[in-house]
């Protein structure tokens, strides 16, 4: 039994340029303080750091690496007496976004761990790479302290084998680990369960369509509390149309682009997930822009106006989709960042569902709030659920109840 409880998480979200970090308070799932260093390697670098009840500090200047970024998120953090020697810090949780098929559920990293997570590179090579720094990093400024891996994949490891499998010869898929993964796992696990907590009933009693939509957007259905499809796949690629990548299309394209167009396998990666989804379409990836050019009409409007069309469309297939996987849907939970905030894209995505048992309040619809909420008339037989989602907290939860489990903390 430790003198002091040890019940803080430090959450890291290491990107390759940049930490976003929260400290919580598991006593009561409060947040300590929130932070982000930008620019990493660069002259410009930036750390914005706000503790809990006071105003945000920002401190400009060159962080040359992630050692450099996390030892001034330490010092941020030591001004308010949160630095991270305190005895009350129980672990740090880190996002992973790729663990394959072997990683399940968080894991305490050890040299395998990390391994296994560096084999993962050639299918996550944006992201992998940078969450092994951010590990690694911690690791050398807290050698004693319990290393967790959160992986993004993990939530949507339930899938059966029908939903994973693509129809592809089955030895080449094994050899090359070809499947669908999924990605957004913590904010689907956790918006699965709050859209229950909403209803009032467990999540093993309830079926929901989460549809996670950022910049980045996938849909999920969940049976019970675990996921059965997912839109993503080997790749975040697939699925809903998204800001800048193209979701699904058809393969041949790619060939296509190459014989004809004499495009490289490099620009065609760049061209489907950087340039593609609404900033291909009509030059504008912000949901809340090109809504601002469709209210405004005139000539600028068309082509915003397709490219919500076409984003809606797809959208509207994959709830169809789902639904009939599920067979039963007792609610649908929109989430993130254009979920959350994008009253209209509510609207479209279930309108002419009706029969589906599907509708929205429109007075409810326009409320903006940050608690969970429903927003489908009250006699409505499918829930509609505007849930905001919580990955820290969600890194955070999964991160203290395993450490505390395995070594007994208080």
């Amino acid at each position: 039994m430790r003198s002091t409880p040890s019940t803080r998480v430090l959450v890291l979200n290491s990107g390759s340029s940049s930490v976003k970090y929260q400290l919580l308070d598991m006593l009561d799932s409060s947040r300590l303080a929130v932070g982000l260093v930008e620019r990493i390697g660069e002259e410009t670098s930036r750390l914005k750091h706000t503790p809990t009840g006071t105003e945000t500090r920002e401190w400009t200047g060159p962080i040359a690496d992630h050692e450099a970024a996390l030892k001034a998120v330490s010092a941020e953090l030591a001004k308010d007496g949160l630095g991270l020697d305190s005895p009350e810090l129980a672990a740090i949780g880190h996002r992973v976004v790729h663990g394959g098929k072997h990683f399940t559920e968080p894991t305490v990293v050890d040299d395998t761990v990390l391994a296994e997570i560096e084999r993962l590179i050639p299918v996550a090579p944006l992201h992998n790479p940078a969450n092994l720094t951010g590990i690694r990093t911690a690791q050398a400024l807290r050698p004693d302290l319990p290393q967790v891996a959160v992986f993004d994949t993990a939530f949507h490891t339930t899938m059966p084998e029908s939903a994973a499998r693509y129809a592809i010869d089955v030895q080449t898929a094994d050899e090359h680990r070809i499947r669908r993964y999924g990605f957004h796992g913590t904010s689907h696990a956790y918006v699965s369960r709050a859209t229950a907590q909403l209803l009032g009933r467990a999540p093993e009693d309830v079926n929901v369509i989460v549809l996670h939509l950022g910049n980045g957007a996938s849909a999920s259905a969940v049976r019970g509390g675990r996921c059965v499809d997912t839109s993503m796949g080997l790749t975040p690629l697939e699925g809903l149309v998204m800001g800048t990548r193209s979701g699904d299309m058809d393969p041949a394209v790619i060939f296509h682009l190459m014989r004809v167009g004499g495009m490289s396998a490099d620009e065609i990666d760049t061209l489907l997930n950087k340039k593609s989804g609404l900033i291909g379409l009509c030059g504008d990836n912000d949901m809340r822009e090109i809504r601002r050019r469709i209210d405004a009409g005139g000539e600028d409007a068309a082509q915003a106006q397709l490219a919500f069309d076409i984003y809606i469309h797809r959208l509207k297939k994959y709830i169809g989709a789902y639904y009939a996987v599920l067979g039963r849907v007792d609610a649908i939970a929109f989430t993130a960042g254009v979920g959350e905030n994008a009253a209209p894209v509510r609207e479209a995505a279930v309108a002419g569902l009706e029969e589906l048992g599907l509708a929205v309040d429109s007075e409810l619809n326009a409320v903006r709030g940050d608690a969970p909420r429903l927003i489908s008339p009250e006699d409505a037989r499918v829930a509609v659920a505007v849930v905001p989602t919580d990955e820290e907290l969600e890194i955070a939860t999964q991160t203290y109840a395993l450490v505390k489990g395995s070594q007994n903390l208080t």
